[in-house]
């Protein structure tokens, strides 16, 4: 017997207990919902979708070649659809997720209009982008179920009872969309407490995977722009901690905090870490200081000035009273901060670098792992690379040291299409084809992400039609470079009524009217034209 059948079976028992007051019930319709349904809360969500990535993470201990991935999505819509995608042509979403950008949401969800990554978006925004995308997940479970539920309909009807028990298995069978999201909290929006209350909002929304980072909030930048400012890591504990205390209230017990460190790229520190003893935290974050040793007698009015080994040193203070780090402490700060994160709480790391180059990221984690050794690392396979002439100038650089001839390239100006043909651009290219594969192997990479390529997908295909059917292309630009696309491809949205849930909505009024519902999807329906046609065997 299915599952699905033995909870049509409950159902009438419950049924028959309630006497004729719910003839008009329909237990397989009951199931049915039920089924589709299967998430009351997000909660529920989190609690599923933690576990998934816990299980993820002890397969890549064992083997490194089993990474998971995601694409940063903005609007519900868009996330159902990938996730439709993936189902469609990888048959699973096993190892799938999603990633909600910060960048995102202040660029195309800000109630203030497009706004730059500096965290000055409503920080409701977060939460309520996590519902969405759970509610539009739901939906594509509800849809892709509601089609198995009238495919089992339709065989019953003509007695075919073979494809009616493979449909009750593929029911029993059925993988939901619902994945694990790593949302941006960008730097806590605020203090610890605000913090906390965010997380908060973020896991009961459905967030299993929440990722902090270790700016100042009030002048959060983007990660891959100038003038970041960093905390001292007792300060970035503190909302690790609040964090964790967020998802230990709501009881999921194994919920996961990505640390985020930017200071590869951040040179300036609001403030001098408290200091107790040689050698602490707080002095190792001192160190990194640019700084000029100083005499009593050289102190000048408002000077700020530290002691360490026995020496006075007068840190270098700009005018906008932010203290600078020396040059090239970039990776080393990083190393520090990963370790001191994952010793606080922390459950896997995020390093924001200014180029994808494996060599680089491995280095940083070669020493994370020597004290962590099973220190993994969420990577952004960041749009803000130009990953064309990053990996053409890394394979030229590996040309010279294999001794090859590369007269005939402009290292500067290795992006321009005269290359693309050559053999430099080639061997570039299969480097980028294997680079989440080579990066998760050799540097410790567990998840590989793209913040923002749903941004860029949407302003590219919205180009693509508009260049056509504003100019000479009329319909043909729409019909030939979207819906006949849809149609051969066989993508979802072709049947937009569809997706947009008339026909569930139909079974519904049927479930509840019976043959007086008023339904949507009769003969008329345009949607019609969009039934695969009988071929003929002629």
């Amino acid at each position: 017997m299915t599952l699905y059948q033995e909870d049509t079976e409950a159902i009438e028992a419950l049924k028959q207990g309630y006497g004729t007051s719910w003839d008009a019930i329909n237990p397989e319709s009951v199931a049915r919902m039920r089924a589709q349904n299967r998430f009351k809360t997000g909660l529920e969500i989190a609690q599923y979708t933690a576990d998934i990535m816990r299980t993820d993470m002890a397969e890549y201990d064992a083997d490194s070649s089993i990474y998971t991935q995601s694409l940063g999505v903005w609007h519900g819509f868009i996330g159902q659809q990938k996730m439709i995608s993936i189902k469609k042509h990888l048959k699973t979403t096993n190892k799938r997720y999603l990633y909600l950008s910060g960048w995102m949401v202040a660029a195309l969800r800000s109630e203030f209009g497009p706004l730059p990554d500096q965290s000055m978006h409503e920080k409701t925004a977060v939460p309520a982008l996590v519902e969405e995308l759970y509610t539009f997940l739901r939906q594509a479970d509800a849809r892709e179920l509601d089609l198995l539920f009238t495919a089992l309909d339709n065989a019953r009807l003509a007695g075919d009872d073979q494809a009616a028990a493979a449909l009750l298995g593929q029911i029993d069978a059925f993988e939901t969309h619902i994945v694990p999201i790593i949302a941006d909290i960008d730097a806590g929006f605020g203090n610890p407490e605000a913090t906390y209350l965010l997380a908060k909002k973020m896991i009961e929304a459905g967030a299993c995977a929440i990722q902090i980072e270790n700016q100042v909030s009030d002048e959060k930048q983007c990660g891959h722009q100038d003038g970041k400012v960093t905390v001292p890591h007792e300060d970035f504990i503190a909302k690790i901690n609040a964090v964790r205390y967020a998802f230990l209230e709501l009881g999921i017990e194994n919920g996961i905090i990505v640390s985020r460190t930017d200071s590869l790229g951040a040179g300036l520190t609001q403030k001098l870490a408290v200091t107790y003893q040689s050698g602490d935290l707080g002095d190792q974050y001192n160190s990194f200081l640019d700084v000029d040793e100083i005499t009593e007698a050289e102190l000048g009015n408002g000077d700020v000035i530290i002691k360490r080994g026995g020496k006075l040193l007068r840190p270098k203070r700009l005018a906008s009273n932010l203290f600078q780090f020396r040059a090239g402490t970039g990776e080393a700060r990083c190393v520090l901060d990963s370790i001191t994160s994952l010793k606080n709480g922390a459950d896997l790391l995020w390093i924001e670098t200014e180029k994808p180059h494996i060599g680089q990221i491995a280095g940083m984690m070669n020493e994370v792992r020597k004290v962590i050794p099973n220190a993994k690392l969420v990577y952004n396979n960041s749009p803000s690379f130009n990953w064309t002439l990053n990996f053409r100038q890394q394979m030229f650089d590996t040309l010279v040291e294999e001794g090859a001839d590369v007269s005939a390239y402009d290292r500067a100006k290795l992006m321009s299409v005269v290359y693309d043909e050559t053999e430099l651009a080639q061997r570039a290219d299969e480097k980028i084809r294997t680079f989440q594969r080579d990066a998760s192997a050799e540097a410790g990479i567990f998840h590989h992400l793209i913040t923002l390529p749903t941004y860029h997908t949407t302003a590219l295909s919205t180009d693509d039609l508009a260049k056509g059917y504003f100019a000479d292309q009329g319909m043909l630009a729409y019909v030939k470079g979207v819906q006949r696309r849809e149609i051969r491809e066989g993508i979802a949205t072709v049947k937009h009524q569809n997706m947009s849930g008339s026909d569930l909505g139909d079974n519904h009024k049927e479930y509840f009217a019976g043959e007086a519902a008023l339904k949507a999807g009769g003969k008329n329906n345009t949607m019609n034209q969009f039934e695969e046609p009988a071929l003929s065997s002629h």
